[in-house]
């Protein structure tokens, strides 16, 4: 018997260290690596806590996934920020990610809010506007704080216009910016007059024009163009084309009947359609919107809230509510564009790690083959086993975001703090990458992994509220 055994062709199934089995896949061995960690990562009394408690996790859990599928996020307008958004004053300056203090911002950060003071008129230049800042004259504060998100940098001030979304199913609403397309732009930390210009159009003539446009039509669904967009092959975080095709085929026609000037509508409707990533503002907004019903679900370890900001990533979780729990951010790992390389990067940043929360971007990667290269990857085979390791982290499925190239299976929906810490698989973001001085702007595109040391926190604090 154990010659038979000896002579017989081994198939491997290696549990723990992945170098066992990367040794052996090398020898052609036919291996399957489990990855295993102990529970609660190794903390003795929060496995205890969390596998007392772990029938009401999971009810709290379906709970939460059933509030994100059963959201509908409508787009009702856009709004200048100081008319919807609590508490933003003139020298308020929204930013992307957790709290952060000036002295720890990153370059483009700083850059970015620079520029934002000047939009503002607060100061004439940049010497001026940082004097305002160090003397506490100037609020900085994140975009969550205030019902809202913004991509990269993520700013917003009191006369921006943001676009505002109505979860029509739960009655909340959500906010972000307009997207700027393109090459010099203030979310990736440009500010020269270019950009400034640019804002106070979109400010006095293309925010309104959207509004009066959406008017007409009484509001659109944008879950139901997402939907679309993903089996056209939009993965919603770096490719949007599908989904600005989508909304710039209901929005521009209505455009085209208000009573503007010819010349105004025709720039309105050709930066719309000229602007590939338009739709990923409004896909962040929709995501806010699906996701804040959850702050607060009593029980549920799912995640409500990923973001950066170029220094810290930070995380919320529907029972701990309001809670950042925030580890240092990532540097993404992908492609550059010629002349550019990892030493020219920031760390990551943004609040369009949102999206990967209500199971799209980096977590669908497999609906979106032509994303893949373009982020640096690997093949669709690769696509596909990311989205399928989020499956393992996450709770449960989207039944309205589905798979095209995995035979329409709903995307994974419901990250969760504990598998993510016992199967040791983090979060994978889709994401642009950001010089790391201002005023440079974009200089790639890649995948970036969640830091497990938040996670590892915000289990820590979930399991103290289970005993509360």
């Amino acid at each position: 018997m154990s010659n038979n055994l000896l002579n017989q062709k081994l198939n491997v199934v290696n549990v723990g260290l992945e170098l066992f089995s990367q040794t052996l896949v090398k020898q052609a061995v036919p291996t399957t690596h489990v990855s295993w960690r102990p529970p609660a990562g190794g903390n003795k009394e929060v496995a205890k806590i969390l596998d007392k408690y772990e029938d009401r996790i999971n009810a709290a859990n379906e709970k939460v996934v059933q509030i994100y599928n059963d959201a509908q996020p409508v787009l009702t307008g856009v709004k200048p920020a100081h008319t919807v958004l609590k508490g933003l004053t003139k020298e308020t300056i929204l930013h992307a990610g957790p709290p952060i203090e000036w002295d720890d911002m990153c370059g483009p950060m700083k850059g970015a809010i620079l520029g934002a003071i000047r939009f503002e008129g607060l100061a004439e230049n940049d010497e001026k506007a940082v004097q305002l800042i160090k003397s506490g004259n100037i609020k900085l504060s994140p975009n969550h704080h205030h019902g809202s998100v913004g991509p990269m940098t993520g700013m917003i001030t009191y006369h921006m216009p943001v676009f505002e979304v109505k979860n029509e199913t739960f009655g909340n609403v959500a906010y972000c910016s307009i997207n700027e397309g393109l090459g010099k732009v203030m979310r990736f930390g440009a500010n020269d007059p270019e950009v400034l210009e640019r804002l106070i159009w979109f400010r006095d003539s293309l925010g309104p024009a959207i509004s009066d446009a959406i008017a007409l039509c009484g509001g659109i669904n944008l879950k139901v163009i997402m939907a679309q967009a993903l089996a056209m092959g939009d993965e919603m975080h770096q490719r949007n084309i599908a989904a600005s095709s989508l909304f710039a085929r209901k929005i521009c026609p209505l455009i085209a009947q208000l009573p503007m000037d010819n010349e105004a509508k025709t720039k309105a409707i050709k930066f719309i359609c000229d602007n590939d990533q338009f739709f990923l503002n409004m896909a962040m907004a929709a995501a806010k919107s699906i996701t804040d019903p959850a702050k607060g679900v009593k029980d549920s370890s799912i995640v409500t809230v990923m973001c950066r900001n170029g220094t810290e990533f930070g995380v919320k979780v529907a029972a701990t509510g309001e809670q950042w729990f925030t580890a240092p951010a990532n540097m993404p790992e992908g492609l550059y564009f010629p002349g550019y390389g990892p030493q020219d990067a920031n760390p990551d940043m943004g609040d369009s790690a949102i999206l990967e929360v209500i199971g799209l971007g980096g977590i669908a990667m497999a609906a979106s083959p032509a994303v893949v290269r373009f982020v640096g990857a690997g093949s669709q085979d690769d696509a596909v086993r990311y989205t399928k390791e989020m499956g393992v982290i996450s709770h449960g499925k989207s039944t309205q975001f589905l798979l095209a190239t995995m035979n329409f299976e709903g995307s994974p929906l419901g990250i969760d703090i504990r598998k993510v810490i016992e199967n040791d698989i983090v979060p994978v973001i889709n994401t642009g990458m950001a010089h790391r001085l201002p005023g440079i702007g974009q200089i790639g595109a890649g995948v970036v992994k969640a830091p497990h040391g938040c996670f590892e926190k915000a289990l820590v604090a979930f399991a103290e509220t289970l005993t509360d």
